[in-house]
């Protein structure tokens, strides 16, 4: 039965701060080679347990980032037999109906825009003179 997640973190920061205890405090205070290598060989194993219960932590993550991949566990691509098969009968079916779709059908004429009447039968615009004469005008009443 695998460690929690939380009870690797906690077993890890411990042998770490007991190796550093050991190997700083006893092994070189002492200058015991024994125990020097004790130390050492705690604290490597608490690191070890550490960098497995995050990637344990990490792994069952589920940040609500949109889009970012890295932060999302993959889901969704395994597929049992009979899920696989559906999906490939439906991939297969939709496949036919585009086929068919795209050799029996004609495209259908596109809708006509609303006749414009031709530009020499518009009237032309107002001049300059004629636009700044009216905002005159309109601002002395």
């Amino acid at each position: 039965m695998p460690f929690p997640r939380g009870m690797l973190l906690c077993l890890g920061v411990v042998l770490m701060t007991a190796g550093g205890v050991v190997a700083l405090g006893a092994g070189l205070a002492q200058q015991s080679a024994p125990l020097f290598a004790l130390g050492m060989f705690l604290g490597m194993g608490g690191v070890a347990l550490l960098v497995s219960g995050i990637c344990m932590a990490m792994k069952n993550l589920q940040v609500a980032v949109p889009g970012h991949s890295l932060l999302h566990p993959r889901t969704g691509t395994r597929f049992s037999p009979q899920q696989a098969l559906a999906i490939q009968r439906r991939l297969d079916r939709i496949r036919r109906e585009m086929s068919e779709d795209s050799v029996a059908g004609a495209p259908e004429p596109e809708p006509s825009l609303p006749s414009t009447p031709p530009p020499w039968t518009m009237e032309p615009p107002p001049s300059y003179d004629t636009v700044m004469k009216s905002q005159e005008h309109s601002e002395q009443l």
